[in-house]
Protein backbone atom coordinates (compact mmCIF):
# COMPACT_ATOMS: atom_id res chain seq x y z
CA UNK A 1 0.00 0.00 0.00
CA UNK A 2 1.65 3.16 -0.97
CA UNK A 3 1.90 6.16 1.59
CA UNK A 4 0.05 8.61 1.33
CA UNK A 5 1.97 12.45 0.99
CA UNK A 6 0.50 15.66 1.20
CA UNK A 7 1.82 18.58 -0.27
CA UNK A 8 1.08 22.43 -0.48
CA UNK A 9 -0.76 23.91 -4.03
CA UNK A 10 1.57 26.62 -5.51
CA UNK A 11 -0.65 29.89 -4.73
CA UNK A 12 -2.45 28.08 -2.14
CA UNK A 13 -0.14 27.27 0.68
CA UNK A 14 -1.58 27.30 4.02
CA UNK A 15 -4.55 27.29 2.57
CA UNK A 16 -5.19 23.84 0.65
CA UNK A 17 -2.95 20.73 0.05
CA UNK A 18 -2.98 17.69 -2.11
CA UNK A 19 -2.12 14.12 -1.99
CA UNK A 20 0.02 11.87 -4.00
CA UNK A 21 -3.36 10.06 -4.47
CA UNK A 22 -5.19 12.77 -5.76
CA UNK A 23 -6.85 13.82 -2.59
CA UNK A 24 -7.28 17.23 -2.01
CA UNK A 25 -7.98 18.85 1.44
CA UNK A 26 -8.24 22.05 2.91
CA UNK A 27 -6.51 22.88 6.14
CA UNK A 28 -7.34 24.66 9.62
CA UNK A 29 -6.94 28.49 8.74
CA UNK A 30 -8.18 31.42 9.81
CA UNK A 31 -10.58 33.71 7.29
CA UNK A 32 -11.85 37.49 7.09
CA UNK A 33 -14.34 38.26 5.73
CA UNK A 34 -15.90 41.28 3.87
CA UNK A 35 -17.62 42.94 7.40
CA UNK A 36 -13.47 42.44 8.91
CA UNK A 37 -15.15 39.70 11.07
CA UNK A 38 -12.37 36.60 11.15
CA UNK A 39 -13.63 32.86 11.72
CA UNK A 40 -11.82 29.91 12.37
CA UNK A 41 -12.26 27.28 9.45
CA UNK A 42 -11.26 23.48 10.39
CA UNK A 43 -9.62 21.66 7.82
CA UNK A 44 -11.78 19.43 5.68
CA UNK A 45 -11.14 16.79 2.99
CA UNK A 46 -12.69 18.60 -0.26
CA UNK A 47 -15.52 16.62 -2.10
CA UNK A 48 -14.28 16.65 -5.88
CA UNK A 49 -16.94 16.55 -8.79
CA UNK A 50 -16.31 15.99 -12.79
CA UNK A 51 -16.29 18.53 -15.93
CA UNK A 52 -15.39 17.39 -18.58
CA UNK A 53 -14.38 13.52 -17.49
CA UNK A 54 -11.77 15.44 -14.72
CA UNK A 55 -11.95 15.52 -11.24
CA UNK A 56 -12.19 18.97 -10.27
CA UNK A 57 -12.31 20.91 -6.48
CA UNK A 58 -13.51 24.36 -5.66
CA UNK A 59 -10.48 26.16 -4.20
CA UNK A 60 -11.84 29.50 -2.12
CA UNK A 61 -15.34 28.80 -2.61
CA UNK A 62 -14.87 29.39 -6.29
CA UNK A 63 -12.13 28.87 -8.10
CA UNK A 64 -12.63 25.31 -9.44
CA UNK A 65 -9.28 23.92 -10.35
CA UNK A 66 -8.49 19.91 -11.93
CA UNK A 67 -7.12 17.60 -9.55
CA UNK A 68 -4.12 16.01 -11.89
CA UNK A 69 -2.60 19.44 -12.58
CA UNK A 70 -2.50 20.46 -8.88
CA UNK A 71 -0.81 16.96 -8.10
CA UNK A 72 1.30 18.02 -11.05
CA UNK A 73 2.13 21.05 -9.58
CA UNK A 74 2.70 19.78 -6.04
CA UNK A 75 4.86 17.20 -6.52
CA UNK A 76 6.29 17.25 -10.23
CA UNK A 77 6.81 20.85 -10.63
CA UNK A 78 4.74 21.57 -13.44
CA UNK A 79 3.69 24.95 -14.48
CA UNK A 80 0.57 25.11 -16.31
CA UNK A 81 1.56 26.90 -19.52
CA UNK A 82 -1.47 26.83 -22.01
CA UNK A 83 -0.96 23.52 -24.58
CA UNK A 84 3.12 23.43 -24.27
CA UNK A 85 3.58 21.05 -21.60
CA UNK A 86 0.26 19.22 -20.34
CA UNK A 87 -0.31 16.73 -17.80
CA UNK A 88 -0.90 13.00 -18.91
CA UNK A 89 -2.81 10.42 -17.56
CA UNK A 90 -0.59 7.18 -18.33
CA UNK A 91 -3.37 4.72 -18.12
CA UNK A 92 -5.50 6.83 -19.89
CA UNK A 93 -7.81 7.27 -17.50
CA UNK A 94 -8.82 10.78 -16.51
CA UNK A 95 -10.24 9.81 -13.09
CA UNK A 96 -7.36 8.20 -12.00
CA UNK A 97 -5.20 11.42 -10.47
CA UNK A 98 -2.29 9.13 -8.21
CA UNK A 99 1.34 10.60 -8.84
CA UNK A 100 2.49 7.51 -10.40
CA UNK A 101 -0.37 7.95 -13.01
CA UNK A 102 0.98 11.46 -13.97
CA UNK A 103 3.78 12.85 -16.08
CA UNK A 104 4.34 15.70 -17.85
CA UNK A 105 4.69 15.35 -22.23
CA UNK A 106 4.08 17.85 -24.86
CA UNK A 107 0.86 18.13 -26.15
CA UNK A 108 1.64 16.58 -29.22
CA UNK A 109 2.96 13.79 -27.49
CA UNK A 110 -0.52 14.13 -25.42
CA UNK A 111 -2.36 13.74 -28.64
CA UNK A 112 -0.82 11.18 -30.43
CA UNK A 113 -1.57 8.88 -28.00
CA UNK A 114 -5.34 9.47 -28.87
CA UNK A 115 -7.23 7.85 -31.91
CA UNK A 116 -6.50 10.13 -34.83
CA UNK A 117 -3.72 11.89 -34.42
CA UNK A 118 -0.35 10.71 -35.35
CA UNK A 119 3.21 11.68 -34.17
CA UNK A 120 3.91 13.65 -37.25
CA UNK A 121 2.80 17.21 -37.81
CA UNK A 122 -0.02 17.40 -40.05
CA UNK A 123 -0.92 13.76 -40.10
CA UNK A 124 -4.28 12.43 -39.03
CA UNK A 125 -5.98 8.92 -39.03
CA UNK A 126 -9.14 9.37 -41.34
CA UNK A 127 -11.61 7.10 -40.19
CA UNK A 128 -14.16 6.67 -42.76
CA UNK A 129 -11.41 5.40 -45.62
CA UNK A 130 -9.00 4.38 -43.02
CA UNK A 131 -5.75 5.93 -44.21
CA UNK A 132 -3.42 8.44 -42.82
CA UNK A 133 -4.27 11.99 -44.35
CA UNK A 134 -1.34 14.60 -44.67
CA UNK A 135 -2.35 18.27 -44.77
CA UNK A 136 -0.21 21.23 -44.31
CA UNK A 137 -1.32 25.04 -43.55
CA UNK A 138 -0.57 27.72 -45.90
CA UNK A 139 -1.10 31.50 -44.77
CA UNK A 140 -4.11 29.96 -42.79
CA UNK A 141 -5.46 27.50 -45.66
CA UNK A 142 -5.39 23.95 -45.16
CA UNK A 143 -4.02 21.95 -47.99
CA UNK A 144 -4.99 18.87 -48.41
CA UNK A 145 -1.75 16.43 -49.63
CA UNK A 146 -3.36 12.90 -49.79
CA UNK A 147 -4.88 9.92 -47.81
CA UNK A 148 -2.22 6.88 -47.69
CA UNK A 149 -1.79 3.34 -46.43
CA UNK A 150 0.80 3.92 -43.58
CA UNK A 151 1.75 6.94 -41.42
CA UNK A 152 5.19 7.58 -42.64
CA UNK A 153 4.23 8.07 -46.42
CA UNK A 154 1.83 10.74 -44.83
CA UNK A 155 4.25 12.18 -43.27
CA UNK A 156 6.89 11.91 -46.48
CA UNK A 157 4.49 13.89 -48.11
Amino acid sequence: MTKEIWKDIPQYEGCYQVSNLGRVRSLDREVVNSNGIVRNLKGKLMSQSTSGGYLQVGLNGKKCKRVHQMVAMAFLGHVPNGHILVVDHIDENKLNNNLNNLRIVSNRENLSRRGGYSKYVGVTWCKPNKKWRSQININGRIKNLGNFENEIGAHNA
